[in-house]
């Protein structure tokens, strides 16, 4: 009889470097196909995990003051004996409960997805995957429907200077569909709460025909509303992270934030990438061409 394997896999707290870590789940679960696995996360990242195989439990982690969080997580795992804890946030608690092997990350240069794989030592790095269901992909048929292609945006980002303008955005999306993209349509995607609909609510003005899906969607909605889509254009976001794991299509904007380590990672991936780190400095023409390139 096939022994069970108990892996303890601790990931972020942000959606985007959660996601850049699906990829190493899923190795491990093509690999022990008997695994049984509980994912530590902060609780706006819980949904990338919701439909993964072999899940038992998601322990979404709230931070507290003086690393208290850390307390009732160690309370919860240190009874089980693990196969394999895997901690990518380089925690005390993965010397603190019972392990076979344990996996903790390290800081080296390169992209994150070449850091992630450094710990199981993966050559090539996996790549992120999104999970979804049935009934994800049916409420991305209702809001999604066939038709002209769809041309996903996200403009937003968990910082201002992060953010492309919004004028760019809506610029950009007439250029593609004046040209390669002929009669497309734009969904505009953004996160839950009202600081995420506040950022997006210029660019809505700007394209008043776009399908708007801002706040509407859980993390697997949202991804199979993504693999509906031609393109996706965004900042470097969760969402820009999401688009790529999905499969889709998927143009990263970048200023500030190097994309040398956290560009999208997919099979269909580009990046426009500010000359400075203002993202006022990266040009609609700029984005237009690695647009194009990607769609070629």
């Amino acid at each position: 009889m096939r022994r069970i394997m108990r892996i303890l896999f601790v990931t972020s707290n942000r959606i985007g470097d959660a996601v850049l870590s699906t990829g190493l789940l899923d190795h491990l679960i093509r690999t022990y196909p008997a695994c049984r696995i509980t994912v530590v996360c902060g609780p706006v990242a819980e949904g990338v995990f919701a439909r993964m195989p072999n899940r038992v439990r998601t322990i979404a982690m709230e931070k507290r003051r003086f690393g208290l969080h850390w307390l009732p997580l160690w309370a919860a795992s240190v009874g089980t004996r693990w196969d394999l804890v895997v901690d990518i946030r380089a925690s005390g608690l993965s010397y603190l409960v019972p392990t076979r092997r344990r996996a903790v990350m390290r800081k080296r240069p390169g992209h994150k997805t070449a850091q992630l794989a450094d710990l199981l030592k993966l050559s090539p790095p996996p790549l992120p995957v999104a999970w979804t269901a049935a009934e994800d992909h049916a409420v991305a048929t209702r809001l999604l429907p066939d038709g002209p292609p769809i041309v996903a945006l996200g403009p937003t980002a968990n910082w201002d200077g992060k953010v492309w303008p919004p004028e760019r955005f809506a610029a950009l999306f007439h250029a593609l569909a004046a040209g390669p993209l002929p009669r497309a349509r734009a969904a505009i995607l953004a996160g839950p709460g009202e600081q995420e609909r506040a950022m997006a609510a210029p660019l809505l003005a700007l394209l008043p025909d776009a399908i708007d899906l801002i706040g509407h969607l859980t993390l697997p909605e949202a991804a199979a509303c993504l693999r509906r889509t031609r393109l996706f254009v965004g900042n470097d976001s969760g969402l820009m992270h999401l688009a790529a794991s999905a499969g889709t299509p998927t143009l990263g904007l970048f200023g500030p934030t190097p994309a040398a380590e956290y560009a999208p990672a997919g099979r269909r991936t580009a990046v426009a990438a500010s000359p400075s780190a203002r993202m006022a400095d990266l040009t609609v023409e700029a984005a237009l061409r690695a647009a194009e390139g990607l769609l070629e």
